[in-house]
């Protein structure tokens, strides 16, 4: 079956034809008030009149119609007469695609048709009546909201989609969809930088078949998680909503998974209401997860969950032994492992140790022929001053720790310096003082002797919005954090923070200026709020080869480098420190889960994916 055209195709009725044909364009257009209330769950007007529109033989200027997206088909089961025809419409589905067939009269005997290829998607489906849209109010809000013109900006809404773990769009049909009548495409812009922090696609229903009930749907709204202005994708909804009321549009459906329960609560919020319409997909490996039952890694962390799922895919075996810290055991033909996360029984006590103290790594590093930052105890406060007197700016830092806990960046006097030693000395942990080393943060994966994956990791900032405090603003910056990495990361308010904010000249109970940008962290930490920006394909040769180096000197066989540099496409470094248990999932769409797999049961490797497989629906 050919996929739908881009745009209008001949035979297509006029407006006005579409408005003499269906009359509930106008009455749903009717007063508010007026109109009898619905029931959120069962709309007794949409239930039958979507879902039976099969079973009554409505008439529509196309059959059997499809739209394709550039990630997968639309096929509207509405427009089929024949529920083979549409078993066999999602079957059709390409390899590395992610079809959706909605709209269905009889879900439960299409899937009898071909129960072991297709599945009923859990997901709602939530509908928002054009008579109840409200535009929001203006506010300076960071962004502008377009279409996509340039093939530059359609690489940045692919970068988006595979942090989202979604399936790209070719740029050839996403730059033709500029001129679609059928699919609009919208990305948010940042207006201080120009940059695409979110998107959204859009079918109209009548230019796609001619729908009687002048309805239209939204899909692939995704926003960038490291964005730091709020409300993007809620503005992106709405500004498609407004696309549609002009057009004259009765209402705009969106899918959005069942335990998406943030998502849900914000499209209630919008005004959008449940609505009895179904999906069914054809299976595969984007979206396993949906019909393969509860998976042991559901209890995991984001870094554990991570390579258990691409363990499974290929049929290794998962025990989990304690979800709570990440310990799981894989076996496969007659070979078992024990991993907690990404460090392995495989890496040796002498590796991990060796990492784990910081002033061993430098040492390590630095006789290997690396450059490492000059390095003192804290313990020592008299020398401590001296090194500040001679480097002038200097880091705090403990000499075994993770995730940025008791780090203090960029300490310039010595009262700051001997508070610093002087908090680690009351707890106990021993301490280092380095040369402070300006830069970008860079951190490089380095899995069985080979470069995996590098980005650039970006202390946390906020956005000043002209109204909140800069204590509001940290606070909903974190929270948006929080959603984006399952928790992971958050901004504390502690003391650091506090810091951070006075040195740049404010306090937490200024209200900024709109659109002024504050950093609130002097450290990169994912744990501490930080984002992080991967610059795999620019990264210097000279970089690739002194993490190898770093690896070998450390004779680690998965290891996180973090490196200061003064760009990640230029050769000059410093080598800060070495995880052992690098947090791999941080790195994705780079396939550092699956090279992990790799190493562990070379067996089963496969070979390279340019994307890697999606979660699942974005909505």
């Amino acid at each position: 079956m050919a996929d739908a055209p881009a745009s209008t195709g001949p035979g297509l009725p006029r407006r006005s034809e579409m408005t003499r044909k269906a009359p509930v364009d106008m009455t749903r257009r009717q007063n508010r008030d007026t109109r009898p209330a619905r029931d959120t769950r069962l709309d007794r007007r949409s239930g039958p009149s979507l879902a039976g529109r099969q079973a009554h033989g409505t008439a529509f200027s196309r059959q059997e119609a499809t739209v394709d997206m550039g990630w997968g088909r639309l096929i509207f089961g509405q427009t089929f007469d024949d529920n083979r025809h549409l078993a066999d419409a999602i079957r059709m589905e390409e390899e590395g695609k992610r079809d959706v067939a909605l709209y269905l009269a009889e879900p439960h005997v299409l899937l009898s048709l071909a129960p072991q290829e297709l599945f009923l998607d859990p997901s709602h489906t939530y509908r928002l009546w054009m008579d109840r849209y409200r535009p929001a109010p203006p506010r300076r809000r960071g962004f502008t909201i377009r279409r996509v013109r340039t093939a530059e900006e359609v690489a940045e809404v692919n970068r988006i989609y595979a942090a989202r773990r979604m399936v790209p769009v070719p740029e050839d049909m996403a730059l033709a969809f500029r001129r679609s009548r059928t699919v609009t495409q919208l990305v948010a812009v940042e207006t201080a930088s120009g940059a695409i922090i979110g998107t959204v696609m859009g079918v109209d229903h009548v230019q796609a078949f001619g729908d009687p009930e002048g309805g239209s749907s939204l899909w692939a709204l995704a926003v960038d998680p490291q964005a730091s202005l709020p409300g993007v994708g809620s503005a992106l909804t709405l500004h498609l909503a407004g696309h549609f009321l002009a057009r004259g549009r009765a209402y705009m459906d969106l899918s959005v998974m069942h335990d998406n329960a943030e998502a849900i609560a914000l499209y209630e919020k919008l005004g959008f209401q449940r609505v009895p319409v179904f999906c069914v997909k054809r299976k595969n490996p984007i979206n396993e997860k949906l019909f393969i039952g509860p998976s042991p890694s559901d209890a995991l962390n984001p870094y554990a969950r991570i390579l258990v799922d691409e363990a499974r895919r290929r049929g290794i075996a998962v025990e989990v032994l304690d979800a709570a810290r990440g310990y799981f055991t894989l076996t496969f033909g007659g070979r078992a492992i024990t991993c907690r996360e990404s460090l392995t029984e495989l890496t040796s006590a002498i590796a991990m140790s060796r990492c784990q103290d910081k002033r061993v790594t430098r040492d390590v590093l630095a006789e290997a022929g690396l450059s490492v930052p000059e390095q003192v105890t804290a313990a020592d406060l008299a020398r401590a001053e001296t090194f500040l007197a001679a480097h002038g700016r200097v880091v705090v830092k403990p000499v075994d720790g993770e995730q940025g806990r008791g780090v203090q960046v960029d300490i310039r006097d010595a009262d700051t310096l001997a508070r610093a030693c002087r908090a680690l000395s009351e707890q106990g942990v021993a301490g280092v003082v380095e040369t402070f080393v300006e830069g970008e943060d860079l951190r490089i994966i380095v899995i069985d002797g080979e470069v995996v994956a590098a980005a650039i990791r970006k202390p946390a900032e906020i956005t000043a919005n002209g109204t909140d405090t800069v204590r509001a603003l940290i606070e909903a910056r974190s929270r948006r954090r929080a959603a984006a990495t399952g928790g992971e990361s958050r901004i504390p308010m502690d003391a650091e923070t506090e810091r951070a904010v006075t040195e740049a000249g404010w306090t937490m109970d200024d209200v900024p200026p709109a659109g002024e940008v504050i950093r609130v962290r002097k450290t990169a930490n994912l744990h501490t709020g930080g984002t992080i920006h991967d610059v795999t394909a620019e990264l210097h040769p000279a970089l690739a080869e002194a993490a190898v180096r770093a690896a070998r000197a450390l004779d680690i066989p998965v290891v996180g480098l973090d490196f200061m540099v003064p760009a990640a496409d230029q050769p000059d470094y410093w080598i800060i420190e070495a995880n052992e248990r690098a947090g791999l999932a941080n790195h994705e769409p780079q396939p550092t889960a699956e090279r992990f797999i790799d190493f562990l049961f070379p067996q089963t490797a496969t070979r390279r994916r340019s994307m890697p497989a999606q979660a699942e629906e974005t909505a």
